[in-house]
């Protein structure tokens, strides 16, 4: 087992990842990136992203986190395909064990991001990008209408479902019991709205791929009858809760109640020394353009970390 010294040891490729290992590497910290895949996380598997700046004209997600990883790599930056396993502090410094290798760091970045439940139906990981969707956000604009359908209860699917009133010809919300968790300001718009049509104690059992090779509709099954029926919808959006890559850092820094690792506005957990960015982060707005940001004040935060404690001057 070899073991190596950084100044800055990043877990996560995607944008906060990237952005942070650009800016460390910039301010000429030894920095390196491990990733468990390849370099850019989820929006690697977002076809199309209207919503970043720059892009009059949209660009897929895969161009833009290669743009990425190419601009941090100029400056240097080292990137390792390999799965973080464990931290822990070792006096002032870090270690970081990841498939058989040990770093010791200086500080450390934690940009893990989260991954979306899935519901593990015929289609949706085949058609996921075509049709079948995690973000209304990112994607609602799209729908211009169109029909689709929201699977979920939840104030995030009942929030999602009203973003998408705004782009849908109509709004089909499917959950599976006969009342929303949502809260009641939600319920309430949601009943009120014309374009939302809820249909209650009802799950997606599969989701069908139509000629052009994206979503053509939904098959739905009645949880209290067992009957099913097709909705011809051209989007799925599925919100039945997130999950973030935060289990090798359980005792290691605060979480939420949902696994998110806890900040204060500075991006510093609770460990000294440590930061978190993007996605893993526990907070309100999970997007491109937050986790960048959220990358450059983390690095810039180690930098800082890095002067006053081990009284390294800027280069």
């Amino acid at each position: 087992m070899t073991s190596s010294e950084y100044d800055l040891v990043i877990i996560g490729g995607g944008p906060a990842g990237l952005t942070a290992g650009l800016y460390a590497a910039r301010a000429r910290l030894k920095t390196r990136l491990v990733e468990k895949l390849s370099p850019g996380g989820q929006v690697l598997t977002t076809d199309w992203v209207e919503n970043y700046p720059g892009f009059p004209e949209g660009v897929s997600g895969f161009e833009l986190m290669d743009k990425m990883r190419q601009q941090a790599e100029r400056f240097d930056l080292e990137i390792t395909s390999s799965e973080a396993t464990a931290v822990e502090r070792q006096g002032e410094l870090f270690r970081l064990r990841h498939d058989g290798e040990e770093l010791l760091s200086r500080t450390i970045v934690i940009a893990t991001g989260a991954l979306p439940n899935t519901l593990g139906v015929p289609g949706e990981a085949e058609l996921t990008g075509k049709g079948v969707s995690y973000c209304a956000t990112c994607d609602g604009p799209f729908y211009k209408e169109s029909e689709v359908a929201v699977i979920g209860g939840g104030d995030t699917a009942a929030e999602e479902a009203l973003f998408l009133t705004r782009f849908a010809s109509q709004v089909h919300l499917c959950h599976r019991r006969d009342e929303l968790r949502a809260t009641g300001v939600l319920r309430e718009r949601l009943k009120a709205e014309p374009k939302v049509r809820i249909h209650w104690s009802t799950t997606v059992t599969a989701i069908e791929k139509g000629e052009s090779g994206q979503v053509s509709g939904a098959v739905l099954k009645d949880l209290k009858t067992g009957r099913t029926s097709r909705l011809p919808v051209q989007g799925v959006f599925l919100f039945v809760g997130t999950k973030p890559v935060t289990e090798f850092l359980k005792g290691f820094v605060e979480l939420d109640s949902q696994g998110f690792v806890k900040t204060d506005p500075e991006l510093a957990t609770s460990q000294a020394g440590v930061w978190a960015a993007g996605d893993v982060r526990s907070k309100t707005l999970r997007q491109i353009s937050t986790a960048v940001g959220d990358g450059a004040v983390a690095a810039y935060q180690a930098e800082r970390y890095i002067e006053n404690k081990f009284h390294v001057p800027r280069k």
